[in-house]
């Protein structure tokens, strides 16, 4: 459905005003289905990207600062959801050895487990691209990429 059918507006100021509310809207809408389907277990969007930072890195364990600097929200404070994800044992939190300051994150058996469920969520969410050619995705990626790069860095 074209975003003037979904958010009941048929005018713009211009095309630059459209692009900036389809890209805001879109992101808002596919969040809200992911988010729908991560409920029934239990897990936001940003606890699983938590989760899925801490998978690449098993059996090696990462630092708050690590995953901060890899989450997609950064709006996020990996810290709390850190400390959400101990409380359901799908993460373990101990001292740094190097920095006693710090605090080594590990994935459990659990984590991977559930992950291991989720993806088959993340097969659903991928199938939803299924009808763009992998050179339109390739280009939707390009221009999302230049897109960023206009604006200072969050």
């Amino acid at each position: 459905m074209k975003l003037e059918q979904e958010i009941k507006q048929n005018k713009f100021k211009d095309a630059y005003h459209k692009l900036r509310v389809n890209i805001l809207y879109t992101s808002n809408w596919m969040g809200h289905q992911y988010s729908k389907d991560l409920k029934k277990f239990g897990i936001s969007i940003e606890k699983f990207n938590v989760l899925q930072i801490l998978r690449v890195q098993y059996p090696n364990p990462s630092t708050i600062n690590f995953l901060v600097d890899r989450l997609l929200n950064k709006m996020s404070n990996a810290s709390r959801l850190v400390e959400k994800l101990k409380k359901k044992r799908l993460v373990e939190r101990d001292v740094n050895e190097g920095d006693g300051r710090a605090r080594d994150v590990l994935i459990t058996q659990e984590g991977l487990a559930l992950l291991k469920k989720l993806d088959k969520l993340e097969e659903k969410w991928i199938k939803n691209f299924s009808h763009l050619s992998e050179n339109e995705i390739e280009k939707i990626n390009d221009l999302l990429d230049m897109l960023r790069k206009q604006f200072p860095s969050i």
